[in-house]
């Protein structure tokens, strides 16, 4: 806590008065262009990895990265509603990440501590149908290999759960709205996209 403390102290006395203005007129509304969905880890930051401020993005975080398939009244679908139809956004971002726990917990059951079972449940519950399909069809590969596969099949089934909301639907087919699967390389700094077309995940190239 001293750590946070101290840099909120450093937000007030420097950060802030050097940007008063920015938040002046950032406290009159908001207008992101992008909602970001990623996992809680502390090792993802959304806002450094994109370069952007305050405003920019509008963000969802839970274990694993996870959209429920279930629309049902949770703070994920609330936050996306909220997110497509009140405020205007035209870009949707899933970015999943290398080393994520909740996905070794998918591969590795015995990592589960008897105190979680309600993440227990929310993993089986939501992250299930992936491991099914890597074990039907990635069987030879090794530890290592199925964690990456684990990490970027979960992240393209989140696609599928939000496509399957009929108002989003509609303006993904309208291309009112876009949507990219990302993962974020934790030991390189890489970040990978998702070609629909190649039916690959690979380096994002640089806007020119």
């Amino acid at each position: 806590m001293k750590k946070l403390i101290t840099g909120l102290h450093k937000f007030q006395s420097q950060v802030f008065p050097e940007k008063k203005l920015f938040f002046k007129n950032l406290a009159k509304e908001q207008n992101p262009e992008v909602l970001f969905i990623t996992c809680s880890d502390s090792r993802i930051n959304p806002n450094l990895l994109t370069s952007t401020e305050p405003g920019d993005l509008f963000i969802i975080r839970n274990a694993g990265n996870i959209i429920p398939k279930e629309r049902i009244a949770s703070g994920e679908w609330a936050t996306i509603e909220f997110a497509v139809f009140c405020l205007g956004i035209q870009h949707i971002v899933i970015c999943g990440h290398s080393h994520c726990g909740a996905m070794e917990v998918v591969l590795d059951r015995s990592k589960i501590q008897q105190s979680t079972p309600l993440l227990e449940a929310w993993i089986e519950s939501h992250v299930g149908p992936t491991l099914q399909l890597v074990q039907e069809n990635y069987s030879d590969l090794n530890e290592q290999q199925l964690l990456d596969i684990v990490i970027q099949e979960n992240v393209l089934r989140q696609i599928e759960n939000i496509k399957g909301h009929p108002g989003i639907n509609e303006k993904l087919e309208q291309k009112k709205l876009f949507i990219y699967a990302w993962i974020y390389k934790i030991d390189t700094g890489e970040i990978l996209s998702y070609d629909f077309h190649e039916g690959q995940f690979s380096p994002i190239k640089k806007l020119v």
